[in-house]
């Protein structure tokens, strides 16, 4: 008789100490940037199957971003400087919350700002909106107030962000970690004792590309953030040494577009993933990634996903032990 589980448990808590929560049916999350306001990409997959997405990010006024061009193919990836084109938040809550009230995937709002006053004041009006499940918090904005230098660079300024906005909002926060800081785990390990729920690593890495024809830049801005599978091996690393140093869960993302790829993130530490790249690649990325999920977990006798978060991370490991073996002393 097969021991192998008739279906595997693809479900995840990314706030477990929020009362509000943030219970996902699986896993798999189209990162911010990549998947619109989940409108565009409505007619063409079933979006109501994913576990959450993420919304394009919000500023406090419209931007209508950079010139062009804005996004380049690079050989194992992309290069873009989008430069954050959006409405507004006073003509986003207008538009998208009241949709999204009306759909059973969740929904989570990526939140840029330039001062700390400017990400509580956007976090405050968010949490009257109907339709959101949580806020991901993009700390690699420049501070303006710091001479440019990015939140997510330093830990006490990625702290005051988090208490800022853990201030004005009950919705569940995740914070969204540079790969420009010198010490990630002291980021994550500042925004989760300011109150994050979740962080999640890595953005993309600064990159150039130049047009060798024109003897220029190749994108209009100059540099552009880095995507795709060239970042994925520095991206599992990075979660690794954070999913090793926070109890807070992690979400992983940077390059996946395979279930290899996704596996290490889980195995690294991360309990979801984000899908970005890939999705310009293949629209139905995501769901083939949770129908491989799950249909490996039952291959491997895996009865939930859960169970392989963090396996080939010692610290991971051992905190889960500790966790175990007091629950069973405080039972006795």
């Amino acid at each position: 008789m097969s021991n192998r589980p008739a279906k595997a448990d693809l479900s995840v808590d990314l706030a477990p100490n929020s009362p509000r929560e943030l219970r996902l049916s699986n896993p798999v999350i189209p990162a911010s940037g990549c998947f619109g306001y989940g409108l565009e990409y409505s007619g063409v997959i079933d979006i109501q199957r994913l576990g959450a997405f993420i919304s394009k990010g919000i500023t406090p006024k419209p931007r209508s971003g950079n010139a062009m061009p804005r996004i380049a193919e690079t050989p194992a990836g992309m290069l873009n400087a989008i430069g954050l084109q959006n409405p507004g938040i006073k003509a986003f809550v207008k538009k998208y919350p009241p949709i999204w009230e009306t759909w059973t995937v969740p929904v989570i709002v990526n939140v840029s700002a330039e001062t700390v006053e400017d990400f509580a004041e956007m976090a405050a009006i968010l949490e009257e909106q109907p339709g959101i499940a949580g806020l991901e918090i993009n700390v690699s904005c420049p501070n303006v107030h710091a001479g440019g230098f990015c939140f997510g660079w330093d830990p006490d300024m990625t702290a005051e962000v988090t208490r800022a906005v853990r201030g004005v909002t009950t919705l569940p926060i995740i914070i969204k970690l540079s790969p420009g800081a010198l010490d990630i785990v002291s980021v994550a390990a500042a925004a989760e004792e300011a109150g994050a729920d979740a962080v999640s690593l890595i953005n993309t890495l600064v990159g150039m590309e130049i047009d060798t024809r024109r003897r220029k830049p190749t994108l209009a801005n100059g540099t552009g953030g880095l995507s795709g599978p060239a970042i994925r091996p520095v991206a599992v690393r990075m979660v690794y040494q954070v999913a090793g140093a926070v109890s807070i869960p992690v979400v992983g993302l940077g390059g996946i577009n395979e279930l290899d790829d996704a596996l290490q993130f889980f195995m690294a530490g991360a309990t979801a993933i984000q899908v970005g790249t890939g999705i310009f690649v293949n629209p139905s990325l995501p769901l083939r990634l949770i129908d491989d999920l799950d249909a490996w977990l039952i291959k491997e006798g895996v009865g939930s996903v859960s169970e392989i978060v963090g396996v080939a991370n010692p610290a991971v490991m051992a905190r889960r032990e500790a966790r175990s073996t007091g629950r069973g002393e405080g039972v006795a």
